[in-house]
């Protein structure tokens, strides 16, 4: 049987899930469900893809089978978000500049919008950094703009409202290399743009907007007298850029639409305290992964088991070990969908609640998590924030685990994951990071993570895997989970936090 499974997985571009020793049989049955949610039958979970749909019912199934009740619409398990799909199609996609031909997805790729034209030409215009100073004549034309990361540069939104302004029909940035803290990763999986069904387009949308891979800067400005390593060189420094004019880029974009529907999952483990039981804890990952892409090393298929299945899997473990008992205060399972798209599903459950919104007293959200090296620190989002980071020191330190706030802010790693919804709506909320000292072993092992499988095909069931790290951070998640529902006193913002609403 075994090896009929694996010549099936070898056949399909996949190698077959690992079979290897557990450290113990919690973490035996945490990895079970996130095998049952991030195998090849679940394509990747995809918003509005049928893997991703046979994935919710599995949860709600799990969530049920554990005693938990449903906290969906109608006295379900779901709640259903409208959207829309807007992809540009590889397949009818022509890029050149003069003629020369760009590799859609390999050498750039751009952003999706209804409003994008089916053709367009103009002139390159690199701009250096593009600030509204360095603009000059750019009435019609294509924008390129070094993308540094440094502060004290022009952000994106500056870049693109500066060429708006000045008449551009779009903007094209270079992925700066010397990011290394999470480096340029080529190929692009696809270009597609998830919105709510009635969200209201933007300014925008019908400028060309997209991200050129540094490998193709000398075949986007050939023939301009221009050295494009010297521009790499001095960018990558923040120093002094040229503005210069290049040659004639064209496009013939195809665009697909499609209405779709994704659920979140959503459960509730009522509280026992006769007052604290209105208070509402929530614990949330996201259920959604990249689905089918470009493909890597040969396979299209990105099946996104540490980003996020197995940290869905773990709430699904917790309310298993928990079998319908309840906390002091009433915990909500939350597993949505759209975060790869944009925090869809978190910011929509966060605008329209199916429990009352001044209910919900925290979120502790898992992602941005990866198993990978031994757990002796961690990164914890808005630490100093809230009382929910007094509450992650004493678990931590209880288990030999040091905190600290995020050491690369400039990643913005706080408003990339379901929990940033919570925040800006004014409810405590955290998340956290297997952490690593500079120059250490883990940090090796931590870049290299980013630089191979981040949203790619490679963060499959065979990837290497820390159990005894994962087992730990296991258990820290209940003990923190029981530390917070438990606790006399709701989470509260700290005086001074910049996310405490008045």
């Amino acid at each position: 049987m075994f090896v009929s499974l694996f010549l099936a997985a070898a056949a399909a571009g996949h190698r077959p899930p690992r079979v290897a020793p557990m450290p113990d049989r919690d973490t035996a049955a945490w990895w079970q469900a996130t095998q049952q949610l991030s195998g090849d039958d679940m394509e990747g979970r995809d918003v509005g893809s049928p893997g991703y749909d046979r994935a919710a019912q599995l949860v709600a199934a799990a969530f049920a089978k554990a005693g938990l009740k449903p906290a969906g619409e109608n006295g379900s398990f779901f709640q259903t978000l409208k959207l829309t799909d807007v992809t540009i199609d590889k397949e009818g996609t022509h890029l050149a500049i003069d003629g020369r031909p760009l590799r859609f997805l390999q050498d750039l790729t751009l952003r999706a919008s209804s409003d994008l034209p089916a053709e367009l030409g103009g002139t390159i215009a690199f701009r250096g950094y593009c600030g509204r100073e360095a603009m000059g004549d750019v009435k019609g034309k294509i924008i390129l703009c070094y993308g540094t990361r440094k502060p004290g540069f022009p952000t994106p939104a500056e870049r693109t409202e500066a060429a708006r302004a000045g008449g551009a029909i779009g903007v094209l940035t270079i992925a700066d290399p010397s990011f290394t803290v999470e480096p340029p990763r080529w190929p692009a999986a696809y270009a597609r743009t998830v919105t709510f069904e009635d969200a209201k387009p933007v300014a925008v949308d019908r400028m060309l907007l997209g991200t050129v891979n540094v490998d193709a800067l000398a075949n986007m400005i050939e023939g301009s007298g221009r050295d494009p390593a010297a521009i790499v060189t001095e960018g990558s420094a923040g120093r002094p850029l040229p503005s210069f004019d290049a040659g004639r880029f064209t496009a013939r974009i195809a665009l697909s639409h499609r209405a779709i529907r994704s659920d979140n999952v959503l459960a509730m483990l009522p509280g026992t305290d006769p007052v604290l039981k209105d208070e509402v804890i929530v614990l949330s990952a996201h259920l959604d992964g990249y689905g089918f892409g470009e493909p890597v090393d040969g396979d299209a298929l990105y099946n996104g088991a540490f980003d996020d299945a197995a940290y869905v899997a773990l709430l699904e473990r917790l309310a298993e070990r928990r079998a319908g008992k309840g906390y002091r205060r009433s915990v909500l399972f939350a597993a949505f969908t759209g975060e790869e798209k944009g925090l869809l599903g978190a910011t929509y459950f966060t605008s329209r609640p199916t429990v009352p919104i001044r209910a919900i007293v925290a979120d502790i959200n898992l992602d941005q998590l990866r198993p990978i090296f031994p757990l002796d620190l961690l990164t914890v989002h808005a630490l100093n924030d809230s009382t929910l980071g007094d509450a992650v020191r004493d678990v931590a330190a209880r288990q030999k685990i040091a905190v600290r706030i995020d050491p690369e802010p400039e990643r913005n790693l706080l408003t990339r994951a379901d929990h940033w919804p919570f925040i800006r709506k004014g409810i405590p909320a955290t998340g956290f990071v297997f952490g690593y000292r500079p120059g250490s072993p883990a940090e090796k092992i931590y870049r290299g993570w980013y630089d191979t499988r981040y949203h790619r095909p490679q963060d499959d069931l065979t990837q290497p895997i820390d159990w005894a790290a994962a087992g730990k951070f296991n258990r820290f998640f209940y003990d923190l989970t029981a530390q917070v529902a438990d606790a006399p006193d709701r989470p509260r913002w700290k005086p001074g936090s910049a996310y405490a609403k008045p």
